[in-house]
């Protein structure tokens, strides 16, 4: 599954073209369905090669401040795991080769029922799964249901996941691996390219699977700096706080808001297309 599926198409036909993949991260609902879904839809155009789509959690331990705000807009805006599933399935309905990979939170997903979540899921057209919070010691809960039912599982591995441990974090992992650069939460300061280039190398001799970079990544020019060393950079924070800063003091979305955060997603995808040039 994991090496005929969206994912690995996609990191495939990247390969190919000799270049890495820019991985974007928005929050489902933020800041209100239908801005999101225009968001969402316009984000492939826009130079996105995968999508994450966060799923709003109330205790998003592992989130910075950005993310945590999406995350409270989007559940004040009346946002479910239903109503991610549905932002996914009328995406699908446009786009069927962009993969999109929901992250987030076990909670949401045992709440929903693992086995209709998984079947939702798929029948949405999700292609992958990034849960922070289920260690490799829980795999039975969701990883190995997730790729029974021909869902990628996407692992983080962090700086502290040493030579020791990662054979356990790699293991039962498909899609990619997510490297999360610097210790600690979303949106925090960034690591050197030499540290990226490093542990990317580090990886690279546990796994063949392609090694997606994150957290930190706020400018063109960091995502290409990680985009000549990884398969992939990752963005999150800085798209999540471009949607922040298109809101009124209401909260209501002002009209700039998703040409402006798909404008900062295509000098991103300019950093990242030439990186390697």
């Amino acid at each position: 599954m994991s090496e005929t599926g969206r994912i690995a198409r996609r990191f495939a036909a990247l390969k190919a073209e000799g270049r890495a993949g820019l991985v974007t991260f928005i929050t489902a609902g933020d800041p209100d369905h239908e801005t999101c879904r225009a968001v969402l839809e316009g984000l492939p155009e826009a130079g996105a090669d995968l999508i994450e789509l966060g799923m709003p959690f109330t205790d998003p331990m592992a989130d910075g401040p950005a993310i945590q705000a999406a995350g409270l807009r989007a559940l004040k805006a009346g946002a479910k795991t239903k109503r991610v599933l549905e932002l996914v399935a009328d995406f699908r309905a446009k786009d069927q080769d962009t993969p999109v990979i929901l992250m987030g939170y076990y909670n949401p997903i045992y709440s929903y029922g693992v086995e209709r979540f998984l079947a939702d899921a798929k029948a949405a057209g999700v292609d992958g799964l990034i849960v922070v919070d289920l260690p490799p010691e829980e795999d039975e809960e969701l990883c190995i249901p997730a790729l029974k039912a021909g869902v990628n599982f996407v692992r983080l591995a962090t700086p502290t996941s040493d030579d020791a441990r990662l054979p356990a974090v790699l293991k039962n992992t498909s899609g990619f691996v997510y490297y999360v650069s610097v210790a600690g939460i979303t949106g925090a300061a960034s690591a050197s390219d030499a540290a990226v280039a490093e542990a990317v190398a580090r990886l690279k001799r546990h796994t063949d699977l392609p090694v997606a970079v994150g957290f930190g990544i706020k400018s063109p020019e960091q995502a290409a700096a990680v985009a000549r060393v990884a398969d992939a950079a990752v963005v999150g924070s800085a798209i999540v706080s471009r949607v922040a800063a298109n809101l009124g003091e209401d909260g209501v979305p002002k009209p700039r808001l998703v040409p402006d955060v798909l404008g900062f997603v295509r000098q991103l995808a300019a950093g990242v297309r030439g990186a390697r040039t």
